[in-house]
């Protein structure tokens, strides 16, 4: 009796948000997609950094997961190839490689068609560059953008992580 006494007595310590907030959690699985994307999208950047690797390129390769036909929330992840970044020069003003990557990424969340797909004009905040690859997976849309080599070089490294992603989610 006296443990349930002191069991019901911590309990009522407890600050009632957090087990709101555990509660929530476990509610709302669209906010936290499939828990095999941390291992997907880590093997999926594997092998984007191996194809990045065989075509001599570096730069930032992205990957994400939504759950369902229309983005409401994603899980995403990225890894640097040697390089995120290319630094201004006297004829060039740089390019931020990873908010490139992300710009692709953001633009096939929302269009469902491979980043430079030209179904419609590029809006601000997008690039409307190719490079990303968008596909249908089990229980939504898997996502891989790559950003540094040329353009179609990009799309051989999306490819590869996007496949991966695919037959894990």
């Amino acid at each position: 009796m006296r443990r349930l006494v002191l069991a019901l007595l911590l309990l009522s310590l407890l600050p009632v948000a957090s087990l709101d907030a555990k509660a929530q959690k476990q509610e709302s699985p669209a906010v936290h997609p499939a828990p095999a994307f941390d291992e997907a999208a880590n093997a999926a950047l594997v092998a984007m950094r191996q194809r990045a690797g065989e075509l001599g390129i570096g730069g930032a390769a992205v990957v994400a997961y939504f759950e369902g036909d229309s983005i409401q929330s994603w899980s995403s992840k990225m890894l640097v190839v040697g390089r995120m970044k290319d630094d201004p020069s006297a004829t060039s003003k740089g390019a931020n490689l990873l908010a490139i990557a992300y710009s692709k990424a953001a633009e096939m969340a929302d269009t469902l068609k491979d980043s430079g797909s030209q179904v419609r004009p590029p809006m601000t905040g997008e690039v409307g560059w190719t490079g990303g690859v968008i596909l249908r997976g089990k229980t939504g849309y898997v996502i891989a953008a790559f950003s540094g080599g040329k353009s179609e070089d990009d799309v051989k490294v999306s490819q590869a992580g996007v496949e991966v992603l695919k037959s894990r989610l």
